[in-house]
């Protein structure tokens, strides 16, 4: 790892409350364990992230850090370099399908390093809404609830209609045809006769996790 970055952006927890991030996609293996450590060592109050990594740099990382604790999440292509803070808050993720998990382990990751309880609950989309409806008390308790659909990106809205805490939507790109790598999701959810819903970018779980901590930062007077 020799090269330098000097424009790191250090501040960025202490003025906003979420640290800069890297994002794996697009970089060399090196650039992206070089981007990890400068963070890591210009901002040691908490963990490092890297989202989308590919398979290089999850199989390095466990290896380029000695003496840092560094989680790997293969399903989410999240690296962490660091000990994780102690978790609060109350924000349950939801995927529609399996296939979606992907988007939802790239949200739980960020809302853990960000200090954020988080409770996945995959698998309750609308073709079996009893699965959903049986869970309705865990939503209910919940400070914050992202819903992570693809296909049709019918299941936020369902939720926004049962729930008073916030809800954010993530569409996915999970999808035949006309799912258009996620636009008719995100169009579904832009649309939504349920009022407040909340919707990111497609696949942008990570962004749906830094809204949802701020939703519990400022339910705990932050």
């Amino acid at each position: 790892m020799t090269e330098s970055f000097a424009d790191l952006d250090h501040d960025r927890r202490r003025r906003t409350g979420v640290p800069e991030v890297v994002l794996g996609e697009g970089k060399t293996t090196e650039q992206t364990l070089a981007l990890l450590a400068g963070l890591r060592a210009g901002d040691p109050s908490g963990p490092a992230l890297a989202t989308r990594c590919p398979d290089g740099v999850l199989a390095a990382a466990p290896g380029a850090f000695p003496g840092e604790a560094v989680t790997i999440d293969e399903h989410g292509r999240t690296v962490v370099v660091g000990d994780l803070p102690a978790p609060a808050g109350r924000t349950v993720v939801l995927t529609a399908g399996t296939a979606d998990l992907p988007v939802a382990r790239e949200c739980t990751t960020t809302l853990a390093v960000l200090g954020i309880a988080a409770d996945l609950v995959p698998d309750v989309g609308v073709a079996g809404l009893h699965r959903l409806l049986g869970r309705l008390d865990r939503l209910r308790d919940a400070h914050a609830v992202v819903v992570v659909a693809g296909m049709d990106g019918a299941l936020p809205s369902v939720v926004a209609g049962l729930v008073a805490a916030p809800v954010v939507g993530v569409p996915t790109s999970t999808g035949y045809g006309v799912a258009a790598g996620g636009l008719a999701a995100a169009g579904a959810m832009l649309a939504t006769c349920s009022p407040g819903l909340v919707v990111v970018n497609v696949d942008n779980g990570f962004g749906a996790a830094v809204h949802a901590a701020r939703i519990e930062g400022l339910v705990a007077g932050g």
